[in-house]
């Protein structure tokens, strides 16, 4: 089935009458929804203890730790997992979402729908890195176990890039099939190795205090701010959780992330802290550490296969928000394919997807290592979050009838964590960062050209 965009902005095609069981579209969830928030234990805290400097003290990893835990529960748990997907547009998430909600069907607010669409054009220009960073972070661990492929990689890299938009015809139905046991497995997988990790160091769980990740922050000085962008990897995938609440509903996402991955992530990273408390050494992927040596070139190969899945939320968010900017009349009429009778939000925008993939190929090729990616990595995102966070106060006022107080302050807790992040992660502007910023501000151009 072809859908064009309609004539007034709204989003106002049937829901299906027989929806699948929670349970399957929570499965298939994982497999979209999850991959990218779900493989940052490969390379989060790894990152954040090399932005320390030094051999880390146990002081320095509870820290660490805790920030991480506690930026997974106020920024996904609790303000996206249960304040943003409360509140939708026709069943529709995201910052696109939100701003037709505030900024056109309530009234007409030309500066709500200036700050949502910047931030809409900032995930398509986070989008095509994520897809450039997983797949090559996914080969460059395989040199762990065979170092010879190390002149392969690059090629593998696009020929796997090609190949992932390639099923994107497919569906997001078919595909979540395919990739949510998969990512089940990866899920099981990371809590079992973080289980192992954990009974070799207890105490480690000392970090669920908030107050150790606090006593670093303001005992650092401008070390601490450098790692708070380090620390925001663990959550970059959040946006896209919101933003793909279209294809499954909130329902089966709240169940995936409270039931698997959330737990899973807690474990892997308080594994991955345990042992390095015990004395194990930061130099080289401390991930990798956890797994018995016996089982290290299968998993290397599972965690490959996971970060690929990992791209597949921020495609299909785009697809999400493409829709929802042309029903808006900001972007040209494209088509788009139902790609299910089951799901109103599956679909697949063809002239979107081979953009992307143009784009994420060609920055593949010109950064050639997930390094030189890094620096690239999050802005975009935390400066999407932060404008949600904004969009949600009003929400709040407005939609849920909240007084000024309980929703200044719920929204302002969120306002200045994301605005934490998103000066933290500006220091990396000069070394990469312009490359989303530059997308976005394409992007966002072609909307008020078109508009």
């Amino acid at each position: 089935m072809v859908q064009g965009a309609p004539s007034s902005p709204r989003f106002d095609a049937a829901r299906p009458s027989f929806p699948p069981s929670l349970a399957a579209t929570g499965l298939s969830a994982l497999g979209i929804v999850f991959g990218d928030i779900g493989t940052s234990p490969l390379y989060t805290l790894k990152t954040v203890l090399d932005l320390t400097g030094g051999t880390p003290t146990p002081g320095v990893v509870l820290g660490v730790l805790s920030l991480i835990i506690w930026t997974l529960i106020i920024i996904t748990s609790v303000k996206y997992v249960t304040f943003a997907m409360s509140i939708d547009n026709d069943g529709e998430g995201g910052i696109l979402a939100l701003m037709s909600l505030l900024g056109i069907k309530k009234h007409q607010r030309p500066a709500i729908v200036a700050v949502g669409l910047f931030g809409a054009a900032l995930i398509y220009g986070d989008g095509a890195i994520t897809p450039a960073i997983s797949v090559l972070s996914a080969l460059e661990g395989l040199n762990i176990a065979v170092p010879a492929l190390k002149s392969y990689i690059l090629p593998a890299a696009v020929a796997i890039l090609v190949a992932l938009f390639a099923i994107q015809p497919l569906g997001t139905s078919r595909i979540g099939k395919a990739f949510g046991p998969i990512m089940g497995l990866w899920f099981l997988s990371i809590a079992v190795l973080g289980v192992l990790g954990i009974a070799r160091h207890p105490a480690v769980f000392a970090a669920l205090n908030p107050l150790y990740g606090l006593r670093y922050l303001f005992s650092n000085g401008y070390a601490s701010f450098v790692v708070l962008g380090g620390v925001f990897l663990c959550v970059t995938g959040a946006e896209a959780l919101y933003a793909d609440m279209g294809h499954f509903g909130p329902r089966p996402i709240r169940l995936a992330w409270s039931g698997i991955v959330f737990p899973s992530l807690i474990l892997n990273y308080a594994g991955q802290s345990a042992i390095v408390l015990e004395g194990a050494s930061t130099a080289d992927n401390i991930f990798y550490r956890l797994c018995p040596e016996p089982l290290l070139i299968p998993f290397v190969i599972l965690a490959t296969i996971a970060t690929i899945i990992a791209s597949q939320s921020i495609i299909t968010g785009a697809f999400s928000m493409t829709r929802q900017a042309i029903q808006l009349g900001w972007l040209p009429r494209l088509q788009i394919t139902q790609t299910s009778e089951k799901g109103y939000g599956q679909i697949y925008v063809g002239v979107i997807n081979w953009l992307l993939m143009i784009v994420t190929v060609c920055l593949t090729l010109f950064f050639g290592k997930s390094d030189n990616l890094a620096a690239a990595y999050g802005i975009a995102v935390s400066a999407t979050m932060l404008m949600t966070s904004a969009l949600l106060f009003i929400a709040m006022r407005e939609v849920w009838g909240w007084g000024l107080l309980s929703s200044g302050a719920i929204a302002g807790a969120f306002f200045c964590v994301d605005a934490s992040f998103f000066l933290a992660n500006l220091v990396k502007v000069a070394d990469g960062g312009y490359v989303p910023l530059l997308l976005a501000s394409i992007v966002y151009g072609v909307m008020l050209i078109w508009h």
